[in-house]
């Protein structure tokens, strides 16, 4: 994976969803010069594979983007789960929300399918994978534009030390960005965090409903989600209000664990004793337009590093998948990406035409946070004046 030069078309800081997906479409969108392939350059601190406990249910919607962006074979081979709706559990009451049409979606273990994206990218024509860290955005002396990163690699004796030349660099470094407040400037905000999912994997249990994600409703603290993600493995995420307790398992082995399934219990307190917990911040995050006098030029946010939204309802994924769709097929009109006057004019419409489908799943995600955790819709009316 080493690369020719350090000059590019285009940088993506970050090999994880967004970044992974943003490489191929930039890669295959069909340019105003067919003859010019693109030279992209993605940068992932390390390209083994990755354990999280986030980022593995892909709503239908997620899975329809990702066929658009031609990727739909990297939830093939994976060991992945058919999802086909949902089954709400309440004080022993089911209630069944199939999605509509039969549409269908998938779970997975995160780390499998990260690989097979980045396989699928790295082989995209002009794509090349730069195994390394990037420790900040190269800026000339009193200009507000970025014409690259500084990175280290990291070799068997030595650190490596090196710049990468491009006009567009894109960060997709995920929800701990290092570098979302150098590109917004003033526009920056802080992630918001209201919970914590803390998760576990449980062994050959039987959801309520097959083939369904289970949200289960606990009186006194936030839902419990679980989808199965292979053949064996379930994902339990415990939604926690911040501040954590200090004694995350016994909290949940008084609070939480009564108030599930008679049938999930067992391989709960088995997963307990087998695992450390994980846990991830449940966050959001309003996007704010870039483009213009607020953000740097020629770096753009995309993923997680910009907009975030309670990971309830699975929609993350979509929304990144679903912004890459768009916005490549935006930058496919762009001739030179050093005129920033053209590709601002893109950002300002990417933000808009995003805006039915990220907006409704924001929203929603916030609203059903608020109604499951039966906190009431005052939160909800905030982000909706956000978004």
């Amino acid at each position: 994976m080493a690369t020719r030069s350090n000059t590019f078309d285009v940088l993506i800081v970050g090999g994880g969803i967004a970044g992974c997906a943003l490489a191929y479409g930039l890669a295959t969108i069909t340019s105003k010069a067919p003859s010019k392939q693109l030279r992209i350059g993605l940068i992932e601190r390390s390209f083994a594979e990755p354990d999280r406990i986030v980022g593995e249910l892909l709503q239908p919607g997620g899975c329809n983007a990702l066929r658009k962006l031609g990727m739909g074979d990297c939830l093939e081979g994976i060991d992945a789960a058919p999802v086909r709706g949902y089954c709400v559990v309440n004080e022993g009451k089911q209630v069944h929300i199939p999605y509509p049409n039969g549409q269908e979606g998938r779970a997975f273990h995160h780390g499998k399918f990260i690989m097979a994206l980045r396989e699928k990218a790295l082989s995209a024509p002009g794509v090349e994978g730069i195994e390394a860290t990037v420790t900040s955005l190269l800026t000339a002396d009193g200009e507000h534009r970025v014409h690259g990163v500084s990175l280290t690699r990291k070799n068997s004796e030595t650190d490596t030390k090196e710049n990468a030349y491009a006009p567009l660099t894109f960060v997709a470094d995920g929800c701990f960005s290092n570098f979302r407040a150098q590109v917004l400037e003033e526009a920056f905000e802080k992630p918001v965090t209201r919970s914590y999912f803390v998760g576990a994997i449980l062994k050959d249990v039987k959801l309520p409903i097959d083939k369904h994600g289970t949200v289960a409703l606990v009186r006194g603290s936030g839902p419990v989600l679980l989808y199965q993600i292979g053949e064996h493995d379930t994902r339990i995420l415990i939604d926690v209000k911040a501040p954590l307790p200090s004694d995350l398992k016994q909290f949940i082995l008084d609070r939480v664990m009564p108030e599930l399934p008679e049938d999930i219990q067992p391989a709960l307190g088995e997963a307990l004793n087998r695992e450390r917990l994980r846990r991830m911040p449940n966050s959001f995050l309003p996007p704010i337009e870039q483009g213009g006098e607020q953000s740097k030029e020629g770096a753009i946010l995309v993923g997680d590093s910009w907009n975030m939204r309670h990971p309830l309802t699975g929609g993350g994924m979509t929304v990144a998948f679903n912004d890459i769709v768009i916005l490549t097929d935006l930058l496919r009109t762009v001739p030179n990406f050093e005129d920033w006057t053209v590709v601002s004019q893109i950002l300002h419409a990417w933000h808009w035409s995003r805006k039915p489908l990220g907006s409704t799943i924001n929203i929603l995600s916030i609203a059903l946070y608020d109604l499951f955790g039966a906190e009431g819709l005052s939160h909800s009316l905030y982000y909706i004046t956000q978004e």
